[in-house]
């Protein structure tokens, strides 16, 4: 697999699918999952909600309508706004993206920094989960991973593990 890092919003990413960070009851009311909502609207949040919970370590896959992407991979990290994000939940929700982007046989997804922040781990400590998870994986799908961000701190913590990863 394929990973490169790169700064910017995620919502410009073109490709298969963005990996995205919600809440297990679906919501999208926070982070880039609200950003999302703004532009494909209150019906993908509806269907997601409809499946409602879903677990931590559980995926469910929309279309993203008005994204460069086809699909939405919606990741569950906590249960419920203001809990404190854990590493074993950023894992859990890195593989539970991959593997949906393998059920669909999409080659090219995003992620975005997750988990880090007011009520998550540092940087350092959830890029080193995601790209363990993404150099770990073993599906034949996806192809290409990309690592967006554009807190400058994400960034560099992604290029940081991508190069100890390379060594």
């Amino acid at each position: 697999m394929q990973i490169e890092v790169r700064t910017g919003d995620i919502l410009a990413f073109e490709g298969d699918a963005i990996i995205l960070p919600t809440l297990s009851d679906g919501s999208m009311q926070e982070g880039i999952a609200a950003a999302v909502r703004e532009i494909v609207g209150g019906e993908v949040e509806e269907q997601v909600r409809a499946h409602a919970p879903i677990a931590v370590g559980a995926a469910f896959v929309t279309e993203a309508p008005g994204l460069g992407v086809r699909h939405l991979i919606h990741v569950p990290l906590i249960e419920e706004s203001g809990m404190r994000v854990g590493i074993e939940n950023i894992r859990r929700a890195t593989r539970a993206g991959l593997l949906g982007a393998t059920r669909l046989g999409l080659d090219s997804v995003a992620i975005p920094g997750i988990g880090y922040g007011e009520t998550g781990v540092p940087h350092d400590e959830a890029a080193r989960a995601i790209v363990d998870e993404a150099m770990a994986y073993r599906g034949p799908h996806p192809t290409s991973v990309v690592l967006v961000d554009q807190d400058e701190r994400m960034v560099a913590a992604f290029d940081l593990q991508t190069q100890e990863v390379k060594r």
